[in-house]
């Protein structure tokens, strides 16, 4: 057998964050390369954004970024002027410094999986979210760290372009 990494990450397996406004939900972290032990550098999971929320806009100057929609429906604003349909099915790569954004629909929450290589978006979600159990109560929205700003400077995260 070969000595490679062999993980299986179970149904509501991973670490899960609930997240603050404006997106609400929450992520589970499913793998990381800093975790497994893989050679190629990534983080995997998935997130789930409250019906009517978003994920801000944002860029990754160092990082790039698959999305695939699992369920529900809403939009994308990408590249600050362009914006298109999210609905299950649809995968996006997303290069380098590119500002994108994500908006669920007011009728259903938006679910994705995101792969960002390399890794570092799961350490983003520990800071800045609250520790989640499945079958955890849903929290109250809650508000983003004061340092928000740091722990975006310190992960994966860059200034959006003027």
């Amino acid at each position: 057998m070969p000595d490679t990494p062999l993980v299986i990450v179970p149904p509501e397996g991973g670490r899960s964050f609930w997240q603050p406004v404006p997106a609400n939900g929450f992520v589970r972290c499913l793998l990381s390369s800093a975790e497994i032990g893989a050679e190629t550098a990534f983080s995997m999971g998935t997130q789930n954004v409250d019906a009517g929320c978003f994920v801000r806009e944002h860029q990754h100057p160092d990082n790039e970024e698959v999305i695939f929609i699992l369920e529900g429906r809403g939009e994308a604003l990408l590249d600050g002027v362009t914006t298109h349909p999210l609905e299950t099915g649809t995968c996006l790569f997303i290069g380098k410094g590119r500002p994108h954004r994500f908006q669920a629909s007011d009728e259903a929450q938006l679910v994705f999986m995101w792969l960002m290589m390399p890794g570092g978006l799961d350490t983003f979600f520990a800071r800045i979210g609250r520790e989640r159990q499945a079958g955890d109560t849903k929290p109250e929205p809650f508000a983003r760290p004061a340092d928000v700003l740091q722990i975006e400077a310190e992960t994966v995260f860059g200034a959006l372009p003027a």
